[in-house]
C-alpha cells in the first residue's frame, strides 16, 4: 500500500497547471455512449476514476484508444449488452451516469447501485423521478437498478432538491427522446454545463445549461466530434489553499477564473492576495489567515468538494471559524485525522467549529476519502516535521500527478511504500509513532 511522506514548512512558489475537470470527465465518458460514431475527448485527467470508467465501458464493448496522456478516442458503435455489474460500479459514485447514457442509447439499462467516497447517503430518488417523467420504469432487484422504456418521451421534471447527478443523468437519458424534456430546479455547476456543451457538439439540442431550467429537445442521431474538457475548479482551489497554508506565492494555470469566483472571494476574505488573468490566477499569502464562516451550497455557492480543504486552512487561522456542510450529512469523518496534526475541531451534526492554532505538527494520518485526503495534504505541507499519509489511493482518484505537481512548487513530498525514504529518515522531526503501522484503508 503506497503512502505519501510530506516534510512540511516549505513555502510553495512557482506555477502549476490544472488538469481537466474530474467531475466533468466522469460524466462525459458515459455520455460518449449515446453517440453513433467515435468521439475524441481532450484534456482528460490522468486519474484513477477515469481509468475505472474506461475499463467499465471497454468491458461492455466500447473501443477505447489513448492518443496521448490526455486524449482518448471512444468508439461506442460495438457497445454490447447494457448491463453494468456491481463489481464494476462499487469503486465510484459517478458510475450511475451509465444509467442515463444506456437509457439514451438503448432505452434500457441494468446498473448496480454506485459506490465511491463514504461522505453520506446517496439517494437516487431524483434520478428515478426524472426517468419516470420521460417514460422509464425503474425496479430495484438484488442491488441492481433495472430501467426499461418502450419509448422515451419528453416530459416535465421538477427536482425537489438541486442534484448534479440527477440533472446530468436525465439529460443523458432524454437527449434522444421524442419531444422536449424540461428540467426545473436543475443544477448549475460548471461540469453540468460542460456535459451539455459536449452533447450539443454531437448534435444535441440543449438550452439553458447553467440556469435553473434546462430544455432538452430530443434528436434522432448524435455524431461524434472532438471536445476538450473544462479545467478542474476543485484542483485549482486545492492548490490555492496549499499556497495559502504554506505562505506561498503560486500561479495556477489552465483555469477558468469565473468558475473560481466563490472560492477566490472567500480566500480574499481571509487574507489572500488573488490576481486573475485570462486563464490563470496568482495567489499570495503574506500575512496571517483570518477566521471566517462558510456554508457549502449548490453552485454558485461555496462547493462542498472544497469543504475539507477549507477546514484544514481555517485550522491555521486566527480566532474561531464555523463551517456548515449544506450538501452531505456525513462529510466530517476526516476531522479525527486532521486533529492528529493539531487541529482543534468540534463537530455538531453538519457543523464544525474550528479554533485556530499556530502550527500543525507531523503525525501519521489516513485519507478517508478524496477531498479529505486533499485536506490532509494541505495540513501536512504546513506542518512541522514529516507527515505520513496512508490510503493515498483516495487522493489519486481525483488529482493527477499530485506529488509531481507539488514537487515542482518546491514541496518536499514523495510517494513510497510504507518505509520512510532514506533522505527523510535522519531528520529529528521524523521520530513519531506509527510509521510501521498501516491502518486499514476503505
Amino acid at each position: 500500500m503506497s503512502v505519501f511522506f510530506v516534510k512540511g514548512g516549505i513555502s510553495l512558489k512557482g506555477s502549476v497547471s490544472v488538469s481537466g475537470a474530474k467531475n466533468a470527465a466522469v460524466a462525459i465518458i458515459p455520455a460518449t455512449l449515446v453517440s453513433n460514431t467515435p468521439c475524441t475527448i481532450e484534456n482528460i485527467p490522468n486519474i484513477r476514476d477515469v481509468d475505472t470508467l474506461l475499463d467499465i465501458i471497454s468491458d461492455m464493448g466500447a473501443k477505447v484508444q489513448k492518443l496521448d496522456e490526455h486524449t482518448i478516442v471512444i468508439d461506442p458503435t460495438q457497445l454490447g449488452c447494457p448491463v453494468v455489474p456491481y463489481e464494476a460500479t462499487k469503486k465510484m459514485r459517478a458510475s450511475y451516469y451509465l444509467l442515463g447514457a444506456l437509457l439514451g442509447r438503448f432505452g434500457k439499462a441494468d446498473v448496480a447501485m454506485p459506490g465511491g467516497c463514504k461522505i453520506g447517503v446517496r439517494p437516487i430518488d431524483q434520478h428515478i423521478k426524472g426517468f419516470n417523467a420521460i417514460g422509464v420504469d425503474i425496479k430495484m432487484r438484488n442491488g441492481m437498478i433495472k430501467a426499461r422504456s418502450e419509448k422515451l418521451t419528453g416530459g416535465l421534471v421538477y427536482f425537489d432538491t438541486v442534484s448534479v447527478g440527477a440533472t446530468i443523468n436525465v439529460m443523458l437519458a432524454s437527449v434522444r427522446a421524442e419531444g422536449t424534456t424540461v428540467l426545473e430546479n436543475a443544477a448549475k455547476e460548471p461540469h453540468v454545463v460542460d456535459v451539455a456543451n459536449f452533447l450539443n457538439t454531437l448534435g444535441a439540442d440543449i438550452l439553458g445549461a447553467g440556469t435553473d431550467i434546462i430544455r432538452v429537445k430530443g434528436v434522432k442521431d448524435l455524431t461524434g466530434r472532438s471536445y476538450s474538457i473544462v479545467p478542474d475548479q476543485i484542483e485549482a482551489g486545492t492548490f490555492m489553499l496549499c499556497a495559502m497554508a504554506t505562505r506561498g506565492d503560486v500561479e495556477i494555470k489552465n483555469v477558468t477564473p469565473k468558475h473560481l469566483c466563490t472560492i477566490t472571494d472567500k480566500l480574499k476574505n481571509v487574507g489572500a492576495i488573488v490576481t486573475e488573468f485570462d486563464d490563470s490566477v496568482r495567489i499570495q499569502m503574506l500575512g496571517n489567515i483570518s477566521n471566517t464562516n462558510i456554508k457549502t451550497m449548490p453552485y454558485p455557492g461555496f462547493p462542498t468538494d472544497m469543504q475539507p480543504q477549507m477546514v484544514a486552512l481555517l485550522s491555521l487561522a486566527s480566532g474561531t471559524s464555523i463551517v456548515t456542510e449544506g450538501i452531505w450529512e456525513s462529510r466530517f469523518k476526516y476531522v479525527g485525522e486532521l486533529a492528529r496534526l493539531g487541529a482543534k475541531l468540534q463537530v455538531n451534526d453538519r457543523t464544525v467549529v474550528i479554533e485556530g492554532t499556530d502550527q500543525f505538527t507531523a503525525a501519521p494520518v489516513k485519507a478517508t476519502d478524496l477531498r479529505a485526503g486533499a485536506a490532509l495534504l494541505i495540513a501536512a505541507l504546513a506542518a512541522k516535521g514529516t507527515t505520513k499519509i496512508e490510503c493515498v489511493h483516495h487522493i489519486e482518484r481525483g488529482y493527477e500527478d499530485i506529488v509531481g505537481k507539488l514537487q515542482k512548487l518546491g514541496a518536499d513530498i514523495v510517494r513510497s511504500d510504507d518505509s520512510l525514504p532514506s533522505e527523510m529518515a535522519h531528520s529529528e522531526t521524523n521520530s513519531f509513532p506509527g510509521y510501521s503501522s498501516v491502518r486499514e484503508c476503505s
